[in-house]
């Protein structure tokens, strides 16, 4: 009954928010944002520049820090014993809305603002998830918020969270173990995308681990007998593991990379490494798979005479859908209405969908309506999982790049570092700071997003998948 009287409240105070012109404190919040906006986009490309990747991120996260003290929130670094995650907060009380902004890139992917692949410096780290808007947009959001309390329009607490090593590591784990969104009532988050909508999907649950094998070093030729090869354990492994994709469920997936296969032709190697990664889009589901890709690593130094050692690197939760925040979300992105572009940057988009080979269609600056929430979705994984099952999450997808863009590419860099990603940098913290002034703005709107996490989650006890503190100085 209680759950009936919350959606009815709520579905009323939505339709007044869908029926409604910009209310004054709305059009605040775009004022604010066009305020900053300048400096906003100064702040991306700073970024986009420096591309620092996992828990290397130190003048990234310096500049989004130092911006948010220089605008009046308070600033504490450092924390999670983490050097580049950070927290800002202003205000006090209930309720406490947190937004979070990530600022790490990913290796390799360097490229200029140009339309075809090009590296700005060769084997450099590029921004090709938009971590640098990512961050940025987040912060203007807060930083809106933060100016209507100061006017005594809204009364509350903001808590923008600098959130590092979520390409790599996911340190959003290790904070929250330290208990970052213990006082938070609900969490917003956004990602760069290809379309503009309220992202109402899960992603997958992962776990990330690594295997070493240690053997004997011997003369590859002379006397080989007298060796143990790491590296025929490694290649057994893999073997074992590539025949085992047969026979995993469809929606689960299985990745590894080698990071040490041998040294020389002429030696058998004593040592090999890889980094091994499972997903499914349940964790209940990809468990039984990481248990028995674990067990084969057993088998594969047994066949090869050698020993082994598995390392826990890190795991994240699949994200926990909230349709109510979703439904808050959509409300916003509609009274925001489209992202329009102009001949250049339609023509720079079609430039790289012509790069890539997709049909060269421009850009999608339209609002999406609210999707309904897949089974198993696809797609990839985030630690802001781990977040949403600790506290209710509202995510949103803004464009920053051409439809069908190749993700985690060089085409998104390009995109990032200019108009184009400039555009859904700016949108995304005009809609951010919507749904938070909702939020704060009406509690029993708050009650509701609150109410619908507790029923998805159910008797579900959150266990972090970490092992150990954050692997600082690992890359």
């Amino acid at each position: 009954m209680k759950n009936l009287v919350l959606l009815v409240c709520f579905l009323g105070l939505l339709n007044t928010v869908q029926g409604q012109k910009m209310s004054k404190e709305k059009k605040a919040i775009i004022a604010s944002v066009e305020k900053h906006k300048e400096q906003l986009i100064k702040i991306s490309d700073s970024i986009w520049a420096l591309a620092e990747t996992a828990f290397e991120e130190t003048e990234s996260s310096r500049i989004l820090a130092d911006y948010a003290e220089k605008n009046g929130l308070n600033v504490t670094r450092g924390v999670a014993n983490i050097p580049t995650a950070f927290t800002a907060t202003y205000g006090s009380g209930k309720p406490v809305i947190s937004i979070l902004g990530e600022f790490d890139a990913l290796p390799g992917i360097s490229q200029k603002t140009i339309p075809e692949k090009s590296a700005l410096k060769e084997g450099a780290a590029g921004h090709g998830c938009g971590h640098n808007m990512f961050g940025t947009a987040s912060l203007g959001a807060a930083i809106a918020i933060k100016e209507l309390m100061e006017l005594g329009k809204i009364q509350g607490t903001v808590k923008f969270l600098g959130t590092p090593a979520e390409e790599k590591y996911f340190a959003k784990v290790w904070m929250v173990e330290a208990g970052l969104w213990d006082d938070v009532d609900v969490n917003v988050s956004w990602h760069p995308s290809s379309g503009i909508e309220a992202d109402v999907q899960t992603g997958l649950s992962l776990i990330d681990f690594i295997v070493e094998f240690h053997g004997q070093t011997a003369h590859a030729s002379m006397d080989p007998w007298n060796g143990k090869s790491a590296s025929d354990a490694l290649e057994l492994y893999t073997t074992g593991i590539n025949y085992y994709r047969e026979h995993i469920l469809p929606t689960s997936r299985i990745h590894y990379h080698i990071q040490d296969g041998g040294q020389v032709v002429n030696v058998v190697p004593d040592y090999a490494k890889l980094w091994v990664r499972v997903r499914d889009p349940k964790r209940s589901k990809m468990l039984p798979t990481y248990e028995r890709v674990k067990a084969m690593a057993e088998g594969a130094a047994i066949m090869a005479d050698v020993d082994y050692k598995i390392t826990l690197v890190s795991g994240i939760y699949e994200t926990l859908v909230n349709r109510t925040g979703g439904e808050i979300m959509q409300s916003n992105l509609e009274l925001l209405g489209p992202i329009s572009y102009t001949e250049a940057e339609e023509s720079f988009g079609r430039a790289i969908q012509k790069a890539t080979g997709k049909p060269e269609v421009g850009m999608d600056g339209k609002v999406h309506p609210l999707k309904e929430t897949e089974e198993n979705p696809g797609g990839g994984s985030t630690d802001v999982g781990d977040v949403s099952w600790n506290v209710p999450n509202i995510n949103l997808g803004v464009t920053v790049a051409p439809k069908d863009t190749p993700w985690h590419s060089w085409a998104v860099v390009a995109c990032g570092g200019m108009s184009i990603g400039h555009k859904g940098m700016v949108y995304a913290a005009k809609a951010m700071g919507m749904t938070m002034l909702d939020l704060f703005e009406n509690p029993k709107m708050v009650d509701a997003v609150k109410e619908e996490f507790k029923t998805r989650k159910g008797n579900e006890v959150y266990e972090a998948m970490i092992d150990g503190p954050p692997p600082i100085g690992k890359n």
